[in-house]
């Protein structure tokens, strides 16, 4: 399983969040902690406070705060937002775009493992990700 840079931005901007809960954090200050581009960490947080993971005040003294408890963020929900396209791969299409010569057993194997990648990462929480203590 290959994820994107834009999962990996988006669970290192909740994770940034979350171990700040005392105070909104910028765009520009998570962008430095984890050295990423800022345009690219603008797109995350759009989709992130879209989506509910995280709430956004605007003005001079905004910035993000979580839009949810860590404990009751599942990953899976996270990446199935992130990754839209990840059960939209060319095995899984509609019948007349899949390759005709490619065993309906190798697309059943592949619709398991990842099955089973996001059942795993539906029993992780955004709180299992912060207890290692690393910034």
């Amino acid at each position: 399983m290959r994820l994107t840079s834009f999962s990996d931005y988006a669970l290192r901007l909740l994770i940034y969040a979350a171990r700040h809960p005392d105070r909104l954090v910028t765009i520009e200050e998570a962008a430095a902690a984890y050295d990423i581009s800022r345009s690219h960490l603008t797109k995350v947080a759009n989709v992130l406070t879209r989506a509910g993971f995280l709430n956004s005040v605007r003005g001079r003294s905004g910035g993000l705060e979580l839009g949810r408890d860590p404990v009751s963020l599942p990953l899976g929900e996270v990446l199935r937002v992130t990754e839209p396209d990840m059960a939209a791969a060319e095995c899984f299409g509609p019948e007349e775009i899949r390759d005709p010569n490619r065993p309906g057993a190798l697309d059943a194997a592949i619709r398991d493992a990842l099955g089973a990648f996001l059942q795993v990462m539906d029993h992780r929480t955004l709180a299992d990700l912060l207890a290692d203590g690393q910034e």
